[in-house]
């Protein structure tokens, strides 16, 4: 057997760089931080101070959190993403890894594996601590389950994708959470995670449903809260199979922003 025919595939490659980093993420404390303490550290502030009742059945806490488990994976994707590359594209690691003989798609393999990991782990934990503190209820049909998984994996990979693009934006590494950090707390705020969606000026909800957010919301609450809910929609439904075209939508456009936008190297090398 020649050597060629011994050296692992893109994929394998791709799931060899995922691995490590995975290891690397959790080596990092400000990605830790915006991954998993900033939206546990929300979701106990406003669960402490809203819990009055928004339908009947239904608390603004149990509503938040259902909406905090679309943003941990907005953060996990977005911002983790257009921080920790530009950090990379700084120091040269692109420049070295571009220049390799790894195939540049096993770059990105590792990338998205490590965020379905990191997605996945948030979403449990923000999971965990609302079912024990704030009686949100745990799915009762495998339909609802199903549910979550495909608005997870649509989500997380809208996200990713979405963060990769947002990576070429900022000019260098140390300036990237100022300008990652506001845009998703914006998108949040008119999502409908800190705010019933409903409640919000019918201009902010046409601004919010042209973006993923919006949509990954939605999916969640359809899962965690009461069917009667529905009704409290903007269309008076959940609107499943609107939210899975948008999900899939944003996964198409946010490959072809990575596709045009992607910089290996840093704008002032030329």
């Amino acid at each position: 057997m020649t050597a060629q025919a011994l050296h692992p595939g893109t994929v394998g490659l791709g799931v060899l760089r995922g691995r490590m980093e995975i290891r690397q993420f959790f080596r990092t404390r400000e990605s830790m931080f915006f991954s998993f303490a900033l939206p546990i550290l929300l979701m106990v502030v406003f669960g402490a101070v809203f819990r009055q009742q928004i339908a009947p059945g239904v608390t603004f806490a149990q509503y938040f959190v259902s909406g905090m488990m679309a943003a941990a994976q907005l953060t996990s994707g977005v911002q983790t993403l257009a921080v920790l590359i530009p950090i990379e594209r700084d120091r040269g690691v692109l420049k070295r890894l571009v220049g390799s003989t790894m195939p540049a798609a096993a770059y990105f393999i590792g990338k998205i594996i490590m965020l379905y990991a990191v997605g996945m782990i948030g979403t449990g934990l923000v999971l965990a601590i609302a079912a024990t503190f704030y009686h949100l209820h745990l799915p009762t049909s495998p339909g609802k389950w199903l549910t979550l998984g495909w608005v997870t994996l649509l989500g997380i990979a809208a996200c990713t994708l979405c963060g990769i693009a947002f990576s070429s934006i900022p000019r260098e590494g140390k300036r990237a959470p100022a300008v990652v950090a506001p845009v998703a707390l914006v998108m949040q705020f008119v999502s409908g995670v800190f705010f019933v969606y409903t409640d919000l000026p019918p201009w902010m909800r046409q601004f919010a449903a042209l973006f993923p957010l919006k949509w990954m919301a939605q999916g969640m609450r359809s899962v965690f809260l009461p069917d009667s809910f529905a009704a409290r929609e903007a269309a008076g439904s959940w609107e499943l199979g609107r939210v899975a075209l948008m999900l899939g939508v944003w996964v198409i456009v946010g490959l072809a922003l990575c596709l045009l936008t992607f910089r290996w190297t840093d704008r002032r090398a030329g």
